[in-house]
């Protein structure tokens, strides 16, 4: 991959055909040559200090390129939703470079494309996607994971894509990576053997699970969201519970889950950002779904949110 012999690689990522001089194993490869395509991935040789182009911190605008820095890792340049170099570290771990490029990078890129990324997970009922959002730990990839277990696509995992209509509130949600990233207690509490997949870099209980058989390749409509909470502790929650937000509170949940929002005011994307989620919150339904700390089926969830896709009716809890 980082040999100096740069050949393009083809991809089909976010519903974008992307070249690329670094092999990414992660994505869905197209195979035959593309004349044209909608993004290039460049690979400059590796330098051996990025530091000196940041002051006091890892990311930068400047001129229409945005510029993020990965300490001993990597520098990348994110230029006009078409354009994305990466100049690593010598050495620097490979999968850690591909983790930066496919996870902030093309956040950032999609933004940039005027593609709203949210923060999750995306999997697929009859014919509808339906996006699962949380903080970190409350268990969405698993849930995820769950649904794929239980016969349903996987969409997408870590980055949901959704393109809106320019008349309307109709949103599009597009296919990412045909993998997900496991926690080794995920992997064993959906009955699955660790040692079968490869940790994810340096993070020995952490795994990169392919899902090629069960993976959605092609774009399909946002049905739903649901954000997945999980309960304190001390609150006593016996079964998971399920209910409706209402539209002020789906635009929290969708401003909350927005991918890297953080990066907004740099990419001068606030207001597209608020413009986009309102739109979202005015006629897609979001769902609370709290789930118990411990004791709790993933499995059974999975059955929650589809007799919930079913019947279109909520439990209020």
């Amino acid at each position: 991959m980082l040999n100096g012999v740069f050949t393009l690689n083809y991809y089909r990522i976010f519903g974008l055909n992307i070249g690329s001089e670094i092999v990414l194993p992660e994505a869905y490869e197209i195979h035959g040559i593309i004349s044209e395509f909608d993004v290039e991935i460049e690979l400059n040789p590796p330098l051996e200090d990025c530091q000196d182009q940041f002051t006091t911190a890892n990311y930068r605008f400047d001129n229409g390129r945005f510029l993020f820095h990965v300490p001993e890792t990597a520098f990348y340049s994110i230029t006009s939703g078409a354009h994305i170099t990466v100049t690593p570290y010598p050495g620097a771990d490979e999968a850690k470079i591909r983790l930066f490029l496919l996870g902030t990078c093309m956040g950032v890129l999609l933004m940039q494309r005027g593609i709203l990324p949210l923060h999750g997970s995306a999997v697929v009922i009859d014919g509808k996607v339906y996006a699962i959002v949380g903080e970190s730990g409350a268990g969405k990839s698993t849930l995820a994971a769950a649904f794929v277990r239980s016969g349903y696509p996987l969409m997408t995992d870590d980055v949901i894509a959704v393109s809106l209509s320019n008349d309307s509130a109709a949103a599009t949600v597009y296919p990412s990576y045909p993998q997900q990233k496991l926690w080794e207690e995920s992997i064993e509490q959906l009955g699955m053997l660790s040692h079968n997949y490869s940790s994810i870099y340096q993070r020995v209980n952490k795994y990169a699970v392919p899902i090629r058989s069960q993976f959605c390749r092609e774009p399909l409509p946002l049905a739903g969201v649901v954000e997945l909470i999980k309960a304190s502790e001390s609150e006593p929650e016996p079964e998971p519970s399920l209910k409706a937000y209402n539209r002020l509170e789906g635009l929290h949940v969708l401003n909350v889950h927005t991918y890297r929002s953080s990066l907004l005011h740099l990419l001068n994307l606030q207001q597209w950002q608020f413009q986009s989620i309102s739109r979202l919150a005015s006629g897609l339904p979001v769902y609370q779904l709290r789930r118990p700390a411990d004791g709790f089926s993933a499995f059974g969830l999975v059955d929650q949110i589809v007799s919930l896709t079913n019947k279109r009716e909520v439990v209020i809890s």
